[in-house]
């Protein structure tokens, strides 16, 4: 089974430059939205097995975003907020948001292409069930 991806980020250039290290990494069927309001809708709509989520969007903010779709009993996506800004009180903030992995944005993207592998391979799409009771980071 095809692991799919929802990447939440406001900007289109990070959007393209991940999709394509995803991609790169055996990563293909990605879905994408550029404000929170519209992810959590994607979401709903596309069921992925993995969200990606920018702290920084318009309108609700990512870590707010990250609590919608955890809370929501109907998906069973795991969460990964990334951050350009390098602060502990984020780390914090995404656990308690119920992040499942929290990296920076790197240029290369690399960080958040191993935090992918580590949650597909601990958690197959096929057995979603397992993805709500994992335990957050």
């Amino acid at each position: 089974m095809t692991i799919k991806i929802l990447i939440i980020d406001d900007n289109e250039k990070d959007i393209k430059i991940m999709k394509h290290q995803l991609a790169n990494s055996g990563y293909e069927n990605i879905v994408t939205a550029l404000t929170g309001e519209k992810g959590i809708e994607t979401a709903k709509k596309e069921n992925p097995d993995i969200t990606i989520i920018d702290t920084v969007l318009p309108g609700i903010d990512g870590f707010e975003v990250c609590r919608q779709i955890k809370n929501d009993d109907s998906l069973q996506t795991k969460a990964i907020i990334i951050t350009g800004k390098i602060r502990a009180v984020d780390a914090l903030e995404a656990r308690s948001a119920g992040a499942d992995e929290y990296t920076v944005k790197a240029y290369d993207f690399q960080p958040l292409v191993n935090a992918i592998n580590n949650i597909a391979n601990e958690y197959p799409p096929a057995d979603k069930e397992s993805y709500r009771r994992c335990p957050a980071i």
